[in-house]
């Protein structure tokens, strides 16, 4: 588990070495984006294709979220 969080920060901040306000985030930071956008039990924070992807909770319903290069928190499908 501590593995996997080591690789997601590495992740993280090897795309922050320039290419969007979001990729710049640390992942405490992220998540307090996320937290502070009505979510809870944000968990399993990766960097994809479409940008940050998480898995949260909002009004009780487990959500799958895209946190995009503008810093836009968006619910995929």
């Amino acid at each position: 588990m501590r593995t996997s969080t080591i690789y997601q920060v590495a992740i993280i901040v090897t795309l922050a070495a320039g290419l969007s306000p979001v990729h710049a985030l640390t992942q405490e930071e992220l998540i307090a984006k996320i937290q502070a956008a009505g979510y809870s039990q944000v968990k399993d924070v990766t960097s994809t294709a479409e940008g940050i992807a998480a898995k949260a909770v909002k009004d009780g319903k487990p959500v799958t979220l895209v946190v995009d290069s503008s810093g836009q928190i968006k619910e995929r499908n």
